[in-house]
């Protein structure tokens, strides 16, 4: 891809991701070659060593390129953005899971897609030509989906894929959003997007393939679709 003058700051919250981490740095650098950019891993207490390993990943790559911001315990992937973003220092902050279901080779497609489109965020999408899951059960898919349709149903947000969680946005943008949002968990990511379309923002997406994770155990159980249904129920009042 083209050489850019911006900087990315890209967020990576992580919890038990001792497994995935490493490859995810590696993967990240070799597909922004030509890109200035920093990669932020806000962990939230790991006990399985995985800031152990990103402290050798600064060994290997240099403290001003993987950047540790650790908090002591798990306290919610909102807080955790709202975290790393106070140490970004890009002029762009893209969001994306430690599990590897993100692939770093889309990167370039989402600067790519910004640049042609001066966007104030690109998002990641399942659900357009191009787009697809892979590893999940037919039930999961349908539990997604009906999700999905559901909240397109009743929020109306101009975009197709609402709780996906791999993004870039404009600094900007990210602070101005973030600083209106209330969701601590799984919905957070809903809520962001239905709140940038309603403040105006221009939003662009990218066709992506989401890879169920490779190693470690999926975060998301009973108690986050509880979540998603009252965040969804709180949205519909209040956006």
């Amino acid at each position: 891809m083209e050489k850019t003058k911006n900087k990315y700051s890209i967020l990576v919250p992580t919890y038990n991701e001792r497994l995935n981490i490493a490859l995810l740095v590696y993967l990240v650098f070799k597909h922004l070659r030509d890109v200035d950019f920093e990669i932020i891993i806000v962990d939230d207490g790991s006990p399985d060593g995985t800031q152990q390993v990103v402290q050798q990943l600064q060994d290997l790559y240099g403290q001003d390129r993987i950047l540790l911001r650790a908090r002591p315990k798990k306290l919610g992937l909102g807080t955790a953005y709202i975290h790393g973003l106070k140490h970004a220092s890009g002029d762009f902050v893209v969001i994306m899971d430690a599990d590897l279901s993100h692939h770093p080779k889309y990167l370039p497609s989402f600067i790519k897609k910004q640049l042609e489109t001066n966007a104030s965020i690109v998002t990641g999408t399942r659900y357009v030509k191009g787009g697809g899951v892979h590893g999940w059960n037919l039930m999961r898919k349908l539990t997604s989906r009906g999700a999905n349709v559901l909240a397109q149903t009743l929020l109306w947000p101009g975009v197709s894929d609402l709780t996906g969680s791999f993004r870039l946005y404009k600094k900007s943008a990210l602070e101005d959003i973030i600083s209106s949002c209330v969701s601590k968990g799984y919905v957070f990511q809903m809520e962001m997007i239905v709140r940038a379309s309603r403040k105006g923002y221009h939003i662009e997406e990218v066709p992506i393939t989401f890879v169920d994770r490779v190693y470690g155990i999926s975060k998301l159980g009973g108690s986050e679709i509880v979540e998603y249904l009252k965040g969804l129920a709180y949205l519909l009042v209040t956006t």
